[in-house]
């Protein structure tokens, strides 16, 4: 993408470039397969933000891993949660005795993934952790350990590599700050 497109002039910095993110993904990837050797475990890809990140992961990880999606709502058009989760679409399959693995674009304050979490759980997960690309713990209302995390950010708004406002900026290559501006008219 060409850095003269008009969704780059939206952006007040630049956090994470795209080699960054390649390499942190490998990285976390390798970590992974380490952690689950001998195992199959389910890759739940919580859409729609967590795409572009659960994509280019699940190439990095060396195991006969299953994948499955899951739609959650608390944002909206919105820069912060409404504080009511709201699934939207569900797993297709159960998981009863599996290990599972979430996978999200970002925790802020965390009530997205606990809610998962929980109802996760309460479906016979044999084992759950939970997978970012950013955690921002200034953020958390709800307590919540991440158990993997490419990144830990500021409090700012971020947009890129499937991170979004208002549908907008997921195609961009890299993870920036969007200007206030865009999101306060």
């Amino acid at each position: 993408m060409n850095q003269d497109s008009p969704l780059f002039k939206d952006l007040t910095s630049i956090l994470y470039t795209e080699a960054e993110l390649r390499d942190a993904v490998a990285a976390l990837g390798k970590r992974i397969t380490l952690d689950y050797q001998g195992k199959a475990p389910l890759m739940v890809c919580i859409l729609k933000g967590a795409s572009v990140f659960f994509t280019d992961l699940i190439r990095q990880i060396d195991l006969p891993l299953e994948i499955e999606f899951m739609a959650i709502s608390s944002y909206g058009a919105s820069t912060v949660s409404s504080g009511e989760v709201r699934m939207v679409k569900d797993l297709d399959r159960p998981i009863l005795g599996r290990d599972v693995l979430i996978v999200d674009d970002i925790v802020d304050s965390g009530m997205t993934l606990s809610f998962l979490k929980r109802t996760l759980t309460n479906r016979g997960a044999g084992s759950l952790r939970l997978v970012t690309l950013l955690d921002k713990p200034s953020r958390r209302t709800v307590p919540l350990t991440v158990d993997y995390s490419c990144f830990q950010i500021p409090d700012a708004f971020v947009v890129g590599y499937g991170l979004d406002y208002d549908e907008k900026y997921r195609n961009l290559p890299l993870v920036g700050v969007l200007d206030p501006k865009v999101y306060t008219k």
